[in-house]
């Protein structure tokens, strides 16, 4: 399954056409993703109807440590967002560089039924394994990671141990440098269900079309030869039942 971050409406538009099963939609990628307009929202959703659209709620660039102002702007935007998004993507961290239980949760009650995915702040925690499970004890859904390096093909041993360990309780989505060249290893080696691009190969904020299909198609191959390897499993077995 594929997750594609836009950062315009049209990056976001593009990758619905070139086949991503979702689109996390953030502003600013030079800050490296800000919670974007409404308008921008509204936007996409003219084009692409029919495709989750999670949204990224940081109120600004820099660490992930938050003062009572800028945490009341985030219940504030998941509020606002709540009757158009299809999830939401954030994530604090406390000054002891652990995830801040008591703050997540809230936001995640704050956005309902809606999933909340925790994004790669936990890359940026003491001990990685302490922090999946503190954010699933907050209620995420999923964890954005690249298994606590600066990509995931560095961080790709790691993630494998994550999924073991946690696979079963969140959905790890693997991030950071996923790109159509490597996702093929990276799935094989780590055994995540979801993959995380931007799709981004100039250098604007602009999502690639044809990097999206391919980094698609790769993953629709992954898909394929393990439906034949399944098919070809239960035909050994009635086999041996008759």
């Amino acid at each position: 399954m594929l997750e594609i971050a836009c950062f315009t409406s049209s990056s976001a538009i593009r990758a619905f056409n070139s086949g991503a099963d979702r689109l996390e939609l953030c502003a600013n990628y030079a800050a490296g993703g800000l919670t974007p307009s409404i308008d921008t929202f509204l936007e996409i959703r003219k084009h692409a109807k029919d495709i989750p659209i999670n949204v990224m709620i940081r109120p600004r660039a820099g660490d992930f440590r938050y003062c009572a102002a800028e945490f009341e702007k985030m219940r504030h935007e998941i509020a606002l967002f709540s009757t158009l998004a299809s999830g939401f993507v954030f994530g604090i961290l406390d000054a002891h560089g652990h995830v801040d239980v008591a703050r997540n949760a809230e936001l995640v009650d704050v956005a309902g039924s809606l999933p909340c995915t925790f994004h790669r702040a936990i890359d940026e925690v003491v001990d990685l394994e302490k922090g999946a499970e503190m954010v699933i004890a907050c209620g995420f859904k999923s964890v954005l990671t690249s298994g606590g390096e600066k990509s995931a093909e560095e961080g790709a041993e790691r993630l494998r141990q994550l999924q073991e360990k946690y696979g079963r309780d969140i959905s790890l989505i693997a991030g950071g440098g996923v790109r159509s060249g490597n996702v093929q290893e990276l799935k094989s080696q780590t055994g995540v269900q979801w993959v995380h691009s931007a799709a981004i190969t100039s250098d604007d904020e602009e999502a690639d079309g044809e990097e999206v299909k391919r980094i698609r198609e790769v993953l629709k191959n992954i898909e394929n030869t393990a439906s034949k390897h399944n098919d070809a499993a239960k035909d050994h077995e009635m086999a041996d039942a008759g």
